[in-house]
């Protein structure tokens, strides 16, 4: 009897421990892939026709498609300024791709590659708070594997003093212009690789045959920065399983040098018949075989996702691990890239002046697949908009911690978990690249200014996207009142730059 009282006693006490335990948060392991310029219409699950990419078109299948999601800048180093620190352009500390040219010459490769003072790009303040560091407050091991470009080795602004337990890759975007580079950085170690230098623009020996393969093997040397990190972020993995973790996967993939292993390029050779050669500019290394090699260096990287994908299976940890797979920008017009032939930004316009670099739709909206089995309804697709500096608050809110208030993202988690969500009022974006710009989009409206830096009106275009997705018509005569509302938003999401290099003057005169 006296047992029978004792265990009718302890049984709240365990039902209540139980439960306690039930309502603990779950923090699943969070894979965020970052593709390098690759373009909204390059994945077959938005119609890409001719480069296949089984492994990205599996995740869009199994978990959910965002047809209207942005980078936060049309360039890198803005781009990823605002995906790890929450802020868009008219706030963050980096508005635009900043080469920190006062410390010397940075753009001599063969001097960079000895010097590390003068690697990188401009630092963010010692202080920034970024996800790493917010992920890290959750006990979570966080690492990062591919490109960096946010401050150079020699400052407190590299990974592993903001937010990272783990780094390997490039940290210099300039660095990145050669996919054969002479080394690589691990955590605050520089890595040397077995390649020769070859600096970026190097051209074709004289008197080469521009259309034998050989005349280009220079380019393709024993040490491929792709294939390393992917090594190192397979095993960031495995050695992480039994805790929390974070993967920042900045691929360097499909980012120009036309770069890529030759099995694989031979088999879209096969696929694509005869094309003319690529014989390099503005930087950039010739190729024999450029539509084949752009085609290769896509499908690498969906490969790449593949093997993540399989490694997670492998461990056992796919119902708890979330993973993203997005682009930093829209695709490149230069380097040998054929944006007309691959469709590169379809639905949207082509070319110079639409796609990277400039706050147009193909410049700035990417491809976005989100997976988390159990979770994520398999084969859902929102049109929900949202853009880099949401995803702060999203991944704040799905770990139990408080974004910070100055963010100026929205977290989307209840879209991801099939709940309603109201539409964010307007996203908005300044980039100080490229003479100057700012985009609001608001609803079916679009906004832009361009020239900043030398249009003292301005002026700003209007584009209603769900009749105008081209971005061809500008309607802004016809609705004052929208320009009215873009002006006002556009000022209020203005502040004055930190750094001169950023700043716009008409801007700060208005």
């Amino acid at each position: 009897m006296r047992r029978l009282i004792f265990i009718l006693f302890c049984l709240p006490i365990v039902f209540s421990c139980s439960q306690e335990e039930a309502e603990q948060p779950v923090q699943p392991n969070i894979i965020y892939i970052l593709a390098d310029d690759l373009g909204y219409g390059e994945v077959g699950y938005q119609g890409q026709e001719k480069i296949q990419t089984p492994n990205m078109d599996a995740l869009a299948a199994s978990g959910m498609v965002f047809t209207n999601h942005y980078s936060g800048a049309p360039v890198c180093a803005p781009a990823r300024c605002s995906l790890l620190t929450g802020k868009h352009g008219g706030n963050a500390f980096i508005r635009g791709n900043d080469e920190w040219v006062d410390r010397g010459d940075v753009w001599d490769y063969a001097k960079v590659s000895e010097d590390p003072y003068l690697e990188g790009q401009r630092p963010l303040p010692d202080n920034t708070l970024t996800l790493g560091k917010l992920l890290q407050d959750a006990g979570y091991k966080t690492g990062i594997v591919g490109k960096w470009g946010l401050g150079g080795p020699m400052t407190e602004s590299i990974p592993t003093k903001l937010g990272f337990d783990y780094f390997y890759g490039f940290n210099c975007q300039r660095q990145a212009h050669n996919l054969y580079p002479p080394h690589l950085w691990e955590n605050e170690t520089k890595v040397d690789l077995d390649n020769p230098i070859v600096i970026p623009n190097t051209k074709l020996d004289e008197g080469a045959d521009p259309n034998d393969p050989e005349s280009y093997a220079k380019y393709n040397q024993k040490d491929f920065a792709p294939t390393l990190m992917h090594d190192k972020a397979l095993s960031f993995i495995e050695e992480n399983q039994k805790e929390p973790f974070f993967l920042y996967y900045a691929s360097p993939l499909p980012h120009v040098p036309l770069q890529a292993p030759q099995n694989d390029v031979d088999k879209y050779r096969e696929t694509f018949g005869a094309e003319d050669p690529y014989l390099g500019n503005q930087g950039y290394f010739p190729n024999r075989y450029p539509h084949a090699t752009y085609a290769a260096m896509i499908t690498l990287l969906d490969q790449q996702i593949g093997e993540v994908m399989a490694k997670v299976k492998e461990l056992g940890l796919e119902e708890n691990t979330i993973i993203i797979v997005t682009s930093d920008n829209g695709p490149t017009y230069t380097g040998g890239v054929d944006f007309d032939y691959f469709e590169s930004s379809k639905p949207f316009t082509n070319g110079y002046g639409r796609t990277k670099g400039f706050v147009y739709e193909g410049g700035i909206r990417v491809p976005m697949t989100v997976n988390w089995p159990g979770k994520i309804k398999a084969g859902s697709t929102t049109d929900r908009i949202s853009a880099f500096y949401d995803v702060m608050p999203t991944l704040c809110e799905l770990v139990g911690v408080n974004a910070p208030e100055d963010s100026d993202g929205t977290s989307f988690l209840p879209t991801l978990l099939g709940e309603a969500q109201e539409e964010p009022e307007y996203l908005f974006w300044e980039f100080a690249g490229y003479d100057g710009q700012q985009a609001v989009r608001m609803g079916k409206w679009k906004g832009i200014r361009l020239n900043i830096k030398k249009d003292e009106a301005l002026t700003i275009q209007l584009f209603d996207l769900s009749t105008d997705p081209l971005e061809q018509y500008n309607v802004a005569d016809q609705h004052p009142e929208i320009i009215q509302q873009m002006e006002e938003i556009m000022k209020k999401e203005h502040s004055t730059p930190a750094l001169e290099s950023f700043r716009m003057a008409f801007l700060e005169e208005k």
